[in-house]
Formats: structure tokens, C-alpha cells, sequence
């Protein structure tokens, strides 16, 4: 897939919100190893950094365009590393994924290898959109099984690969971590009409269908999914709840 980083900054304030209730999950102590899975632009993985003093902070993505805006931020403790998530690897005091794990499948493997890197007494900390239920994100598998597109997606949809918050608990408890913390969130966004939501789609959801389909059908797909959330929201503005969920825990005995 290819990001777009200025598309997906467009609603900076409403991604990065969730990152203050993910970051205070985060018990910090001095000097850890710390990786940031899915660090996109690295603006939020050099917040991390300057709250963990003293600790070498390194973030990861599989998105050369997002990475190349966190270049910039490179300094003593802090660097960046073209590489899929699912390929992290090292020993870390933190493991820490803002809005990230929910682009890679099958969590119930995924969790389990994610707390096998951390040291004892390390803690993970994941927050992951939970929105897969709402009626826009629906919408994208709906247009998708419709033609033009089921032809050239092959009958492809996204499914996706988020678990139930019970389900985070459950695997945190058998992989033998404590002090576990999982919550599910309603962020309460209020867009400025049914374009709007629809730029919100494009810049994370609707990628990984735009990626798969050659012009034009790429623009015949955006206009399709348009037109629907017109008629859902004729009217401005757009109350849009965001459900996120956060999950937390310690590999054995936590840290004193």
C-alpha cells in the first residue's frame, strides 16, 4: 500500500488524540529499550522519546513516504527503520503501536510473537482502531462486492483483523503478562459533512483498495463510496463516533 502522509495528516488532531490515553498507559522508567510499531511520520514517536528520558527509541514502518518525513527527527536516541511490523524483532523494555497493528492479520498469532520480544518485566501498549462496525467503513466492502469492482479486486475484501477487547485480555493472560489494562474508547469526532468523512476513509481504510485497482476505477471506487455517504449525510455537519480500542500489559512480574 502506498500512504499518502499529507492526506493522512489533514486530520491531525483526531488521529493523535488517542495517543495521550495510550502514552499514560506507559509506566516510565529511565533508560529503556523502546520500539515503535507503525510510526508513520514519527511525530508521535519522538513525543514517546521525550517522555522517556534517557531511553533509545526506535521506529519502525513499512511506508517509505511516511518515513521520509521522519527523517527529520533522527537525533541521539531516537531513530527510524524501513520494516513491516510483523518482522519486528530485538529485545525491548516497550513495545508501543499507535493505530498501526490493525493493518496486520491474524492478532491471535501476532500478540502472542510481540510479547515473546519484550524483556522480563517489559511492557507492550497498543491502541487499534475498533470501527470496523461502523457504517462508513462498511461501506468500502459493500462497493467492493458490487461490479465493476468485484471483477478487479478478484473478490477481494478487507477483513478485518481486530479482536474483541475479551479476546486482547485473553491473550495478554496466556502469554503470562500482569498488570493487564484493556478498555475500548469512543472518540466523538464531529466532521464537516459527508466529503470530509469520505477524505478521512481515503487517507487509511480505502487504500488498501485504491492500491489494488488501476485507474480509473480507483476514482470510480472514491465517487461510488462519495455518493453513498451523500445520501447518508446530506447535511453538515457530521457527528462521528470513533471506537478505539487500548490494551496494556507486563511480560511476567512487573517492574518495581
Amino acid at each position: 500500500m502506498s500512504w499518502d502522509p499529507d492526506l493522512y495528516r489533514k486530520f491531525r488532531d483526531e488521529r493523535f488524540a488517542p495517543f495521550e490515553d495510550l502514552s499514560g498507559l506507559v509506566e516510565v522508567r529511565q533508560g529503556m529499550d523502546v520500539i515503535d510499531l507503525g510510526c508513520g511520520t514519527g511525530e508521535l514517536t519522538e513525543r514517546l522519546s521525550d517522555m522517556l528520558p534517557g531511553s533509545r527509541v526506535l521506529g519502525i514502518d513499512s511506508s517509505p513516504e511516511m518515513l521520509g518525513k521522519a527523517a527529520p527527527r533522527v537525533r541521539p536516541g531516537l531513530d527510524f527503520e524501513l520494516r513491516p511490523i510483523q518482522d519486528a524483532v530485538g529485545e525491548w523494555d516497550l513495545i508501543f503501536s499507535n493505530a498501526a497493528l490493525q493493518w496486520i492479520p491474524d492478532h491471535g498469532t501476532l500478540v502472542p510473537r510481540l510479547i515473546s520480544l519484550l524483556k522480563p518485566g517489559g511492557q507492550i501498549a497498543v491502541q487499534v482502531p475498533s470501527n470496523h462496525v461502523h457504517i462508513t467503513q462498511l461501506l468500502a466492502g459493500e462497493t467492493a462486492a458490487e461490479e465493476p469492482f468485484r471483477s478487479a479486486l478478484g473478490g477481494w475484501v478487507r477483513v478485518p483483523s481486530v479482536l474483541s477487547i475479551t479476546e486482547y485480555a485473553g491473550l495478554l493472560y496466556e502469554n503470562g503478562c500482569t498488570g493487564i489494562t484493556v478498555f475500548e474508547k469512543v472518540f466523538p469526532h464531529v466532521l464537516s459533512d459527508a466529503r470530509a468523512i469520505l477524505e478521512w476513509l481515503s487517507g487509511t481504510l480505502l487504500i488498501s483498495y485504491l492500491s489494488r485497482l488501476q485507474p480509473p476505477l480507483d476514482e470510480a471506487f472514491k465517487d461510488a463510496i462519495g455518493e453513498k455517504l451523500e445520501k447518508l449525510y446530506p447535511e453538515g455537519p457530521v457527528f462521528y463516533p470513533f471506537n478505539r480500542i487500548f490494551f496494556s500489559g507486563f511480560r511476567g512480574e512487573r517492574p518495581n
